[in-house]
C-alpha cells in the first residue's frame, strides 16, 4: 500500500492492494470526491479512514469509473449505516447490476475465493453492493464548491459504460481502466476492443499536451503514456480485423496473431469480442 501523492493541486492519488487499484481524491470547497472505492466493504472502510487522515473535509461524492468489483465494491462504506450523512454515488447509466443468482457472479465469487486467498471469504460474506443512483449518460459537470469536475463517457473500450473525469483547472484526467500504467490494458468479457482506439482518440482530443492521466491501475503519467496506450489498443484492433478478414477461425486467432506483447493469451477475450462484433452478434 502506497502513500497519498498530490498529483495536482488538491488532487491526491494512491495505489492500493489487492489488484493495485488506483484511488483518486479530489478536494473541493464543499468536500471530497472519491473516484473508485476498492474491492470490498472492509477495504472501503480502510479507505475512508485513510481519507480522514488526509483531510478533515467530508466525503460527499463517490464516482465509479465502471462496474468491476475492484472499483466499486467498497461503495457501501460511504453509505448509511457506515457513514452518515452518506455520499452521493455517481456512475454511468449503463452500469449493469450484480445479480447474486447470476452464473457470472458465482463464477467471479469462486475465482476470488480460489485465487485471492482465505481473506476473501469474510469480505464476500459481508459484501453489500451499492450501485450509483446519480447516473450520467454523455456528460455532467459537478460543482465541488469552487471547483468543477466534468464526468464524461468518451466511448466504449474497457466496458460500454466507462466514465472518465476531467479537471480543467488541474489539467488532469482520471481515466479508469481505459488506461492502465502498471500493465497492459485488460480485455475482459465485457470489453470492446474495436472501439477502444477511437475512445482514446477522443480523450486525446479532450485533453492537452500538459495533461496528467490517472490510470485505473498504476501511477499517473503524461501525454506520451496516452499515445502509447492508443498505439497498443490500435495494434490489437487492427490484428483482430486482419485475422477475421483472412478467415482465421476465432479459436485459432490468438495463436495465429502477432500481438503487441508476447503473452498472446492476454488477447483471448479481445479476439472473441472483436470477432463477435465483426460478425454482427455483438452490437
Amino acid at each position: 500500500m502506497s502513500a497519498w501523492k498530490e498529483t495536482a493541486d488538491g488532487v491526491f492519488t494512491r495505489r492500493f492492494e489487492p489488484v493495485n487499484v488506483t484511488v483518486t481524491a479530489v478536494l473541493g470547497g464543499d468536500g471530497v470526491l472519491v473516484v473508485d472505492t476498492r474491492c470490498s466493504v472492509q477495504e472501503g472502510e480502510e479507505l475512508r479512514a485513510e481519507l480522514a487522515a488526509l483531510t478533515p473535509l467530508p466525503v460527499r461524492w463517490v464516482v465509479n469509473t465502471h462496474v468491476h468489483f475492484d472499483h466499486m465494491w467498497g461503495n457501501a462504506a460511504f453509505d448509511v449505516p457506515l457513514m452518515e450523512p452518506p455520499a452521493e454515488f455517481w456512475g454511468h447509466r449503463d452500469m449493469p447490476d450484480y445479480d447474486p443468482d447470476d452464473a457470472e457472479f458465482a463464477e467471479l465469487r469462486d475465482m476470488l475465493l480460489r485465487e485471492g486467498g482465505p481473506e476473501w471469504k469474510p469480505k464476500l460474506d459481508a459484501l453489500v453492493i451499492r450501485k450509483p443512483d446519480h447516473l450520467v449518460t454523455a456528460s455532467h459537470a459537478l460543482d465541488l464548491g469552487g471547483r468543477v469536475i466534468e464526468m464524461l463517457h468518451p466511448g466504449r473500450g474497457h466496458t460500454d459504460h466507462d466514465l472518465v473525469l476531467w479537471l480543467p483547472d488541474a489539467e488532469l484526467l482520471i481515466g479508469g481502466d481505459l488506461v492502465e500504467q502498471s500493465g497492459p490494458v485488460a480485455y475482459g468479457s465485457d470489453s470492446f476492443p474495436l472501439d477502444w482506439p477511437a475512445t482514446l482518440a477522443a480523450l486525446a482530443a479532450l485533453t492537452t499536451e500538459g495533461t496528467t492521466y490517472v490510470p485505473g491501475h498504476g501511477d499517473p503519467a503524461g501525454r506520451g503514456f496516452l499515445a502509447d496506450s492508443r498505439e497498443f489498443v490500435t495494434a490489437v484492433a487492427e490484428q483482430i480485423r486482419a485475422l477475421h478478414a483472412d478467415g482465421v477461425p476465432a479459436d485459432a486467432a490468438v495463436a495465429a496473431g502477432s500481438w503487441p506483447i508476447e503473452n498472446g493469451s492476454h488477447f483471448t477475450s479481445a479476439v472473441a469480442r472483436g470477432y463477435a462484433q465483426l460478425s454482427g452478434t455483438l452490437p
